[in-house]
């Protein structure tokens, strides 16, 4: 139910904010290099920008109309999700209007960002670290995970105070690279909307997966950690995740190429931050490298293209970064890199949610 109300919100009444965007001037303005170099890009000049608002908000009206109607109550976990969410596209949200109201490039600074992004990040760690349910467990743990936690790669093994640091510097780490990994890939029409719908949608499952395999909810021993996931309200993260996947469905119908909307930073910097939470609260941080590969390549590219830059002085590894740019540059259609990298997406997703499947099955075998 919640998915379906959110899909519907964004599906029908997407066509109802664009008016008022369009109203209130918020048209996207050219703003980067690639822009310039990339004539088809100037053509979008003016298109109604900041969508991510209408997934955002569809999130938020799916996610509580569900759960509510479904007789429960909201969950701490699902919470955290929506609060990284809400934060992290209000950062974007803000970028977005200065650079509509100046038309120009001039947003917020690169480190001003990264400011926005910790003040959501660090209040996102504590409570997740805090507030243990009646089975004694807290959204988050000390420790990095990869299936699940890691024993031995336990952040608090130096003392509280070493431990807090290097938790939230670590989760820290994970938001940022996570939030402006997604803002880089969001440079073709529909697609980082049509690969956050496969990442998001991955750790539905992966969430309903642990909700139905709970330590909790099966009464037993969390020590028993290859029979069961020690994940607060996993079933709770499945519904969020299914209501922001569905989501983004419903505006990738208007954001797919050519685009009648784009997303913004307040939408791209929004997908991070839900994917950021979703890879926290299921224990699962390190498995966002393969879960999430596509928008990794992009920040990827992004850094081999400077770091290449720098060593040989001058010469560049990319025509032009990040690599959906290159493709762009290379002579390929919009639509053929657009759909070939949803095609990536889709299998590195896949890729990961049975990576996660097949180390349960030998945990149990085990």
């Amino acid at each position: 139910m919640a998915a379906a109300i959110s899909l519907a919100f964004t599906l029908f009444l997407t066509p109802v904010f664009l008016r008022l965007f369009r109203r209130w001037g918020w048209g996207q303005v050219i703003r980067t290099p690639e822009d310039i170099a990339n004539p088809s890009h100037s053509a979008k000049r003016g298109t109604p920008t900041m969508g991510g608002l209408i997934f955002i908000v569809g999130t938020i009206v799916g996610y509580f109309v569900g759960v509510y109607a479904g007789g429960s109550e909201p969950a701490l976990s699902a919470l955290l999700v929506l609060w990284l969410m809400i934060g992290f596209g209000a950062v974007g949200f803000i970028d977005d209007y200065m650079k509509v109201k100046s038309q120009r490039s001039l947003g917020l600074s690169g480190w001003r960002k990264v400011i926005g992004q910790l003040v959501v990040m660090i209040p996102f760690g504590v409570v997740a670290l805090n507030f243990r349910n009646q089975f004694g467990q807290t959204p988050a743990s000390g420790y990095v995970s990869l299936f699940r936690d890691i024993t031995w790669l336990n952040l608090f093994g130096f003392g509280l105070i070493l431990g807090w640091i290097a938790y939230l510097i670590w989760i820290a780490v994970i938001g940022i690279a996570t939030s402006n990994s997604v803002n880089l890939t969001d440079g073709l029409d529909g697609l980082a909307s049509g690969a956050g719908v496969f990442v998001v949608g991955a750790y539905s499952l992966i969430a309903f997966w642990q909700f139905k395999q709970s330590c909790a909810s099966a009464g037993v021993d969390p020590g028993t950690l290859d029979a069961c996931y020690e994940v607060r309200d996993p079933f709770s993260l499945a519904i969020v995740s299914a209501s922001f996947a569905a989501g983004l469905i419903g505006f990738l119908w208007w954001n797919a190429p050519k685009a009648k909307v784009f997303m913004g930073d307040v939408g791209s910097m929004a997908i991070g931050g839900v994917i950021t939470a979703m890879a926290i609260l299921t224990r699962t941080e390190l498995l966002l490298f393969v879960i999430a590969g596509v928008f990794v390549l992009s920040s990827g590219s992004v850094i081999l293209q400077r770091l290449y830059f720098k060593i040989t002085r001058g010469k560049r590894l990319f025509l032009m970064s990040p690599f959906h740019h290159h493709l762009e540059m290379r002579g390929w259609s919009e639509m053929t890199i657009v759909v070939r990298l949803w095609i990536i997406a889709g299998l590195l997703a896949v890729s990961a949610v049975g990576l996660f499947y097949v180390e349960w099955l030998t945990g149990v075998d085990g």
